[in-house]
């Protein structure tokens, strides 16, 4: 899984570490992050849901093909 962030698109609602808080946290701006080590999602079922739930859609998720 690849999940990838428009910085030049969020505005730090922080729903996305509201729904998988594992997985994403806001930078001392209140932009949307990834944790350390979480850049393929960590497992977390629930980064899709925290992509849908972005109001302005800056997160993407697709999957990787190894």
């Amino acid at each position: 899984m690849h999940i990838e962030i428009d910085r030049d698109v969020c505005i730090g609602a922080g729903q996305c570490a509201l729904t998988a808080p594992n997985v994403f946290t806001q930078d001392d701006d209140g932009y949307s992050t990834l944790l350390t080590g979480r850049q393929d999602g960590g497992g977390d079922p629930l980064v899709r849901d925290a992509a849908r739930a972005c109001p302005v859609g800056a997160i993407t998720v697709t999957d990787q093909q190894d």
